[in-house]
């Protein structure tokens, strides 16, 4: 199975400090090298501007794993927004401020390669959250959490 992280899990992550929790951040970095941790350009441009060390510091070293869309994933980006409750992904603020928004690109991302949607987000009923378009198209989503226990870590 391969994760697309959304913006808040990685942010998650800035507090496992790696000197705290080496165990942790040698399997993350082995699910990295293995392909099995992934994300989208819009994360990183996400995190650029809401990152510390040395969570900072990692994504600049694995700058690799933040992918841009692909034509098709541009176009299911469409799909999502076709449905007029789906559009509140993205905030009329985000859009006049001209932020990323990575939202519908990592679900792009998840649908494509047929992989699991990681973010802290949570479904809730007639929301626009990431949770709730996954299951409306029937795409993985877990939390980073969900994650940990789905490839069998503990520490």
């Amino acid at each position: 199975m391969v994760y697309v992280f959304d913006t808040n899990s990685f942010r998650v992550l800035g507090n496992y400090y790696p000197a705290q929790f080496q165990t942790f951040w040698r399997q993350f970095n082995q699910a990295v090298t293995d392909g099995k941790i992934i994300s989208v350009r819009e994360v990183h441009k996400e995190l650029e501007t809401q990152i510390q060390p040395p969570l900072s510091d990692w994504v600049k070293k694995h700058k690799g794993i933040f992918m841009p869309p692909s034509a098709a994933e541009t176009r299911f980006v469409t799909n999502i927004f076709s449905i007029r409750h789906f559009q509140k992904l993205v905030s009329a603020q985000s859009l006049l401020a001209g932020n990323p928004c990575a939202d519908p690109f990592v679900i792009a991302k998840a649908e494509f390669i047929h992989g699991c949607v990681v973010t802290e987000e949570a479904l809730k009923p007639n929301a626009s959250k990431i949770p709730n378009v996954c299951e409306h198209f029937e795409i993985d989503c877990t939390n980073l959490q969900g994650f940990m226990e789905r490839e069998g870590w503990t520490f």
